[in-house]
């Protein structure tokens, strides 16, 4: 059980950050150094930028313009005025028309997110239970132990057959939940749940990730007034000469209008891509 404990701690962390894991997660706060984004009436399309060459003119109205990229991928500029619309809805649409060009990734994440909330919604309870457990496991002959101290708690189970182990840690700001090869981690604002062979799930206030082998989801909004977001979905298996990965980036006041950039590539390392299409909403609405 102690060696269960030390995993979860471990795991938790190397998420957070680690140099050589599966899973990368960080999150930078917008300060001072994001500066006032601007309001566009009419997209400016450079013949190219960085790895990214413009297919024919911008639209006569000024609000999309198409780019094409190495080994085929291709970025596509919007601009989206907002209207009636919100500004997550109108994010949402852009999500789904990306999500339908993945659609076994898409139904792998989304059958994965299905069955994290479902087990998170059972937490509170499981941890409630443990406590009863961890009393039945006293009286029934197996060990327990219990660390209490300013700020921390500590509770183990480890029961006679193995079938039951449980481990409870308290620490000022993290909390673990571990039952057999499934652990419950929360550290401040960001909740990490694993499923021994099921892949990886972490959330924070402004950075979402769904990842396992075959698909991941990555998506971000950073905070302040302005918007500012980044949405990334990929397929570890994609088909011939399909897409591998496609998301966009997006930026713009919150009452609009926003510059959006869709990207879908057929190599999922095509980060120059990415980067490409962050410096043309850059160029049009500012950093």
């Amino acid at each position: 059980m102690f060696r269960l404990l030390l995993i979860s701690a471990v795991s938790a962390l190397a998420l957070t950050a680690c140099d050589d894991g599966a899973v990368r997660i960080s999150s930078r706060t917008s300060g001072e150094d994001a500066g006032v984004l601007k309001v566009v009436d009419a997209l400016q399309c450079p013949d190219t930028l960085g790895e990214l060459t413009r297919k024919g003119s911008a639209s006569a109205d000024g609000l999309t313009c198409d780019y094409v990229g190495p080994r085929g991928a291709e970025v596509s500029l919007h601009l989206v005025r907002l209207d009636d619309t919100s500004v997550e809805d109108a994010l949402a649409r852009f999500e789904r028309s990306l999500a339908a060009d993945l659609p076994e990734a898409a139904a792998k994440v989304d059958s994965d997110k299905a069955r994290a909330d479902a087990e998170a919604a059972k937490a509170d309870a499981d941890a409630a239970r443990a406590d009863a457990e961890a009393a039945r496991a006293e009286a029934s002959g197996g060990e327990h132990v219990s660390v209490v101290g300013p700020g921390i708690r500590i509770e183990a189970q480890d029961s006679k057959n193995g079938e039951n182990d449980r481990a409870t840690v308290r620490l000022p700001g993290i909390r673990i939940e571990a039952e057999g090869d499934n652990a419950k981690v929360q550290i401040g604002g960001m909740r990490i749940n694993s499923n021994d062979g099921q892949g990886v799930r972490t959330q924070t206030s402004t950075v979402s990730v769904n990842a396992n082998a075959e698909a991941t989801e990555v998506r971000a909004t950073a905070p302040g007034e302005a918007v500012r977001a980044h949405y990334v979905l990929t397929d570890g298996s994609p088909r011939p000469g399909g897409w591998a990965v496609v998301g966009y980036e997006a930026r713009g006041p919150r009452g609009g209008p926003l510059v959006v950039a869709t990207v879908r590539a057929k190599e999922n390392d095509r980060n120059r891509v990415f980067e490409d299409a962050r410096d043309l909403v850059t160029l049009n609405v500012g950093r």
